[in-house]
């Protein structure tokens, strides 16, 4: 880290957001405590320590030697004594015992067998056996730094084998350059097949890849791929976290599926889970040596009451080298190109979001509640990955609690994300769906929760996601469409009422959060087309049942049915975007929120898009402002016919704006509005005599 970049420039920040002034002292502290952490770690070994600290995954777990030696290292520093057994020894307990070599570190040399050659097979299972301080053993153990486990059958506990392929995968394709705007499938490997049963990394690789690449995302960010005893935690009870999960294959064949992602020019995110721990014990991180802490903050700090799991002990250097290694590791070893981190908002806050806080005064943000040791932590992760990856890697926080400054730059004050979840941007349907009736919908709310954002930070927006799929909950298709989505889908038949208002307002949804909503878009793997069922994943309540953890992908490839006019919709929309960069341009400027008419008007990346909620009103020659002179035409329709809509407008038709100020704008056109539609129309000829959009991003709102 450079002096110029210890030259905190707080200014920067208090321009954005002038209430943060009052807590200069509270930014000035944090900066100072997380410079001298850095610079602490980067002087361990001498200058330059931070790169080998965080690849101790070379050094710490169990490696091979260029020799064919094996150099066994591990923290555990509340043991007696620490053992290495196996199907390589024949499960000798006594023969491979580790040395202490102070500060907990055990550490042990297996050297090569008579030929040369690993004295432990590939693929053979190995444990550990650690004897704590009281003399208890505990015989089955992982390495916390294991790279491949597998489930036996019989106990369903995990075992680690030792992975040393005599063939390993080599990746073929460079990396896509790093996205200016980024359209997100989050996908979850296991449920990606048709099949009643678990997908694996090749499926996904041959058969979802090509689909999301024609969707027009450039994105896939992958859910529960580190390893996760639990199949229904959804992958957020990990308990190896340096393992890709063995449910879906091996190491190389995750590889091949990240390789395949590139040459699509598809970045590839990892779902990571550094907020909390599985608390298993026999496959997992917690108790590694026989007592409560070690990883963990012991007693309460140490256990979080909602998820019944483990919390980190962020203060302590050696969880610090996990946690950080962990990191690089993806990254060296598969080449992800970023994380989705979870559970932010448990780890910035002592009461971990859960005491009923509801964030609306600035203190919530700056008082003791904040778990100080977290924001340190989040603080090296962004400088520690923008340091050594500044080409590609993109880091993006899931926080509810609004934090101020989480995803501006560390050298500003901030914690130094890419991008935030805009996480209150599926409520708005759920909410009006629940509370209100269509004619009743109130469109300043719609706008005002998709573009009440904090100003120069970038948020990923979204209308569903994983979370609204589970079990329990239903996805909006479902909400929309009720019972009638698995009997009327077919064009063959008139559309009900609830097929042709859902599918409608399906579509308009999307439209309006993915150009209004944030600077990226993210949807959850079958969202785009409807897909009718929750997710649920085997479990004891459902007879371990794989029928509700699939995705059913024929229902959007028949073209006889409306799931595939939503799945094309998706793709157009995709696809406009790619063409036109709303994601990247600035925000919009809404010149229009008519609640009487259920109109929405606003202008973003030299587009001009128009909504009328209305249920059942259409409007002949509304007029409409515009800050560009010239001709318009529509680029895209929700009632289009290749859509499943009724294709009431003439997308050859022709808009000619007039000169004269119209809701704050310098020209005006007219356009018919039927009912429950959303249009994107674009300037094919410009006149600039008349060109107002050189005015602020974002206007007035009218809301009469």
């Amino acid at each position: 880290m450079s002096d110029e970049e210890f030259d905190l420039q707080l200014e920067r920040m208090f321009e954005i957001d002038t209430n943060l002034r009052n807590y200069e002292a509270v930014f000035m502290k944090r900066f100072e405590e997380f410079r001298k952490l850095w610079k602490l770690i980067d002087s361990l070994d001498g200058p330059g320590s931070i790169n080998k600290f965080t690849k101790s995954y070379q050094r710490f777990g169990i490696n091979v030697n260029p020799d064919g030696s094996i150099l066994c290292r591990e923290w555990c520093p509340s043991a007696e004594q620490l053992t290495i057994w196996g199907e390589f020894n024949g499960w000798n307990r006594i023969s491979h015992k580790y040395s202490t070599k102070g500060n907990g570190i055990w550490e042990l040399t297996i050297p090569p067998g008579t030929d040369g050659q690993c004295a432990i097979p590939h693929n053979s299972i190995i444990k550990l056996i650690v004897v704590n301080k009281d003399k208890h053993y505990h015989e089955i153990r992982v390495s916390p730094w294991a790279h491949y486990v597998t489930q036996d059958e019989a106990t369903n506990l995990f075992a680690q084998r030792f992975w040393n392929p005599p063939s390993v995968y080599r990746f073929k394709y460079p990396r896509p350059e790093r996205l200016g705007q980024l359209r997100i499938y989050e996908s979850h490997i296991g449920i990606s097949s048709e099949q009643e049963s678990v997908a694996t990394y090749k499926h996904f690789a041959d058969n979802v890849l090509p689909r999301i690449q024609n969707l027009g995302y450039n994105a896939v960010q992958l859910m529960a791929v580190m390893e996760h005893a639990y199949y229904a935690s959804f992958g957020y009870q990990v308990t190896n976290f340096f393992a890709a999960s063995s449910r879906y294959g091996t190491p190389e064949q995750l590889k091949e599926l990240i390789d395949v992602a590139h040459s699509k020019g598809l970045v590839v995110l990892l779902d990571l889970t550094h907020s909390h721990a599985s608390k298993n014990v026999l496959d997992g991180l917690n108790e590694f040596d026989g007592t409560e802490g070690c990883y963990f903050h012991a007693g309460l700090r140490g256990h979080h009451e909602l998820w019944d799991s483990r919390l980190f002990n962020y203060s302590e250097f050696e969880v610090l080298r996990f946690l950080l290694s962990n990191l690089r590791w993806w990254i060296e070893e598969y080449r992800f190109d970023g994380f989705r981190f979870d559970g932010i908002t448990s780890m910035l806050y002592h009461h971990h979001g859960l005491d009923g806080t509801s964030f609306m005064h600035y203190d919530d943000f700056f008082g003791g509640a904040v778990d100080m040791d977290a924001v340190m932590y989040l603080m090296l992760v962004n400088h520690l990955l923008h340091s050594f990856y500044p080409g590609f890697i993109i880091t993006i926080a899931e926080d509810v609690s609004g934090m101020p400054g989480l995803s501006r730059p560390i050298n500003e004050g901030g914690i130094g994300f890419d991008y935030r979840l805009a996480m209150a941007t599926p409520n708005i349907w759920i909410k009006l769906l629940e509370e209100s009736t269509d004619e009743n919908w109130n469109m300043g709310f719609i706008v005002w929760t998709l573009v009440n954002r904090r100003y120069r930070e970038k948020y990923v927006a979204y209308v569903e996601c994983h979370d609204q799929a589970l079990v329990g909950d239903k996805s909006l298709a479902h909400r929309l469409i009720g019972d009638h989505i698995y009997l009327h889908m077919s064009v063959c038949q008139p559309a009900t009422p609830s097929v042709e208002r859902g599918v409608a307002l399906l579509k308009m949804f999307r439209l309006i959060t993915h150009s209004l909503g944030g600077e990226s878009y993210l949807n959850f793997i079958g969202n785009e087309f409807g897909h009718p069922e929750w997710l649920d994943f085997p479990r004891e309540g459902n007879d371990d049942s794989y029928f509700y953890a699939r995705r059913q992908w024929s229902l959007a490839d028949d073209r006889l049915l409306h799931y595939h006019f939503l799945y094309t919709f998706d793709r157009e929309l995709n696809h406009l975007e790619m063409e036109h960069g709303w994601l990247i341009s600035e925000q919009a400027y809404i010149s229009r929120v008519n609640e009487g008419d259920k109109v929405i008007v606003y202008e973003r990346a030299q587009l001009l898009f128009i909504f009328n909620f209305h249920p059942f009103n259409s409007y002949y020659n509304y007029r409409i402002g515009s800050g560009r002179h010239g001709i318009y035409k529509i680029v895209l329709d929700t009632d289009d016919k290749m859509f499943g809509g009724n294709n009431r407008m003439n997308k050859d038709s022709e808009y000619k704006t007039e000169e004269g100020n119209w809701d704050g704008r310098g020209n005006s056109l007219l356009i018919s509005l039927p009912s429950r539609i959303g249009l994107v129309l674009s300037l094919q000829e410009q006149n600039s005599c008349n060109d107002s959009m050189k005015t602020p991003a974002t206007g007035e709102v009218d809301t009469t």
